[in-house]
């Protein structure tokens, strides 16, 4: 491949900067020419929220490189403001409108990488172009937002959807003192998520004074006296004086469409693994592009910041001739609400369920680092594994700390293709404000092992809720344990009990052992094993059964 003179750079912010500075550091002689659409080629669009809720008091740390100094270091034509209207790949062209005059010019190039990114979607709602309803996109944006809430001091504001940008912005909102509705159609927030790891958000949420409206949409939005009303279809309404639409985004193909590229079934710009699109001279990245799932191989749309730098690296790489490869997407992320994370990588269930994947799954409930250290937390881990070969398939956690640093040591384990049986042999650091001499991806590795061994096999909440006329719940739990709660129709042998009292239970029925978190119900498991009974024992224990069965709005 002959080196580019000329590169056409569209968009900016993860993909389109990070492209355009491998590509000066690969050539100092082509010519690199950005277009911004808007004021900001680079800026922290993750960290716009935090800005709003004053987490981040000053505007200027989220503008990572202005074009100013992008044109001084790079030496790169930075363009703001100039909107790429239209792609002749034939001619090797694009038409550039000025966004302020309305002027259009032809730029020629050799080379043309394009990263327009993901716009919000606009559902079908009247009123969503009312004045106080907004989006939050980009710097522009985050200024509107939080203008509005420094001018007026709003009472209430209604977030509308209740991903990444909705629970960031119903935390922002909380910590400037406005009062919140979140509105979200399905029945969690945080919908990649699998919904027992979700159900600590939802209790955490209500504690932090949110009205959480789940599997309720917003059918209207109209003036009211006070600022803005808002109809959900619960027939309820709610009144406000600003409503946040963060319902997702879209990828923005019409550029590429267009210009007659191939849009893959997603919706996303259809791109190889060296992010080439269908025309040779054209390369995509960022979150327009449709990307391939690691572990499952599906087509997807992850519109997440750190793929998309890869992306844009790659991109620059193969248009100067190195034969650089984007490896697939792991979808592995995090996001903060209030005290609590939740991170995920790899498969969720859901999605496992729905690529008609074979999978077990485990629990635990470890501490975020040894419990005899002041201020260990409790948090959630959930491994979903290949029965067969132990394969990691994904992983989730939630927790008040160290749910970030057991999810990267996931997301790596599965990149590198794991089982859960190397997990057990992982040495991760260990002092006791830090991890546990067992830490929690070494305890998640001997708990999957030791299913896929033999050594207890295992059940889950739905076979505790409706158990067979063959089936016996048996809880090993303390008594005063059991007087807080316990599963409907369980027998009480406390562990430390049960060898004395075997001959209470019956030989001729399955055993369904359970604990608080899981592991006395296997010490229990291998006891009765050994004495001849058939069981079975609830991974994750009654923590996980509580947060399989319970609504989270109680």
């Amino acid at each position: 491949m002959s080196e580019p003179t000329r590169l056409l750079i569209v968009g900016g912010v993860a993909g389109g900067a990070s492209a355009a500075a491998r590509a000066r550091r690969l050539s100092e002689d082509a010519e690199i020419v950005m277009f911004e659409r808007g004021e900001h080629i680079s800026f922290a669009n993750c960290g716009l929220p935090y800005h709003i809720g004053e987490v981040i008091p000053d505007r200027k740390s989220l503008l990572i490189q202005t074009p100013e100094a992008m044109a001084r270091r790079y030496r790169i034509d930075v363009r703001t403001q100039c909107e790429v209207v239209s792609i002749d790949p034939q001619a090797h062209t694009v038409a550039v409108r000025d966004v302020e005059s309305g002027v259009e010019t032809t730029e020629k190039y050799d080379k043309l990488i394009l990263s327009p990114g993901a716009a919000p979607v606009a559902p079908p709602i009247s009123g969503v172009d009312l004045p106080g309803v907004h989006t939050l996109r980009n710097i522009a944006d985050m200024d509107a937002i939080k203008r509005s809430v420094d001018d007026c001091a709003h009472e209430r504001a209604v977030v509308v959807g209740g991903g990444y940008i909705g629970l960031e912005m119903t935390e922002a909102l909380r910590l400037r003192g406005v009062e919140v509705t979140l509105v979200e159609l399905a029945d969690q927030v945080f919908i990649a998520a699998d919904s027992e790891i979700v159900a600590p958000i939802h209790r955490q949420l209500i504690s932090r004074g949110v009205d959480l409206k789940l599997g309720v949409a917003v059918s209207a939005i109209e003036a009211a006296d006070n600022g803005l009303k808002a109809t959900l279809s619960s027939d309820e309404s709610v009144e406000c004086g600003l409503v946040i639409m963060a319902v997702g985004v879209r990828p923005e193909v019409d550029l590429a469409r267009a210009a007659g590229l191939e849009i893959g079934r997603t919706g996303g710009i259809a791109v190889d693994e060296h992010m080439q699109t269908s025309d040779p001279d054209i390369f995509a990245v960022g979150d327009a592009v449709e990307v391939t799932e690691l572990v499952g191989g599906a087509r997807a749309l992850i519109p997440l910041a750190g793929p998309a730098n890869r992306q844009g690296r790659i991109a620059a790489d193969n248009v100067f001739g190195r034969p650089s490869v984007y490896r697939d997407t792991q979808g592995t992320a995090i996001c903060k609400v209030f005290d609590l994370a939740i991170g995920m990588t790899g498969m969720s269930e859901k999605s496992l369920l729905r690529s008609e994947l074979k999978y077990e799954k485990i629990y635990i409930h470890p501490a975020s680092h040894a419990g005899y250290y002041p201020g260990a937390a409790a948090m959630t881990v959930k491994l979903l594994f290949d029965p067969e070969n132990g394969r990691i398939l994904g992983a989730q956690a939630v927790g008040a700390a160290g749910v970030d640093k057991r999810i990267d040591v996931l997301a790596v384990a599965i990149r590198a293709g794991l089982t859960v049986r190397q997990l057990q042999d992982m040495e991760l650091s260990y002092a006791p404000p830090y991890g546990s001499a067992k830490d929690p991806v070494n305890y998640a590795g001997f708990v999957a092992s030791n299913v896929l061994s033999g050594d207890v096999n295992i059940c889950h909440t739905p076979d505790m809720i409706d158990p067979r006329d063959d089936q016996l719940l048996l809880d090993v739990r303390t008594t005063g344990e059991v007087d807080g709660g316990t599963i409907a129709r369980a027998v009480n042998i406390p562990l430390d009990d049960l060898r004395d009292r075997l001959d209470e239970l019956p030989t001729d029925k399955e055993l369904l052992v359970f604990c608080a978190a899981g592991l006395r119900g296997y010490l229990a498991c291998r006891i009765l094993s050994q004495n001849g009974f058939s069981c079975r024992n609830l991974t994750g224990g009654y923590k996980t059964f509580m947060a399989v069965t319970e609504k989270g709005l109680d």
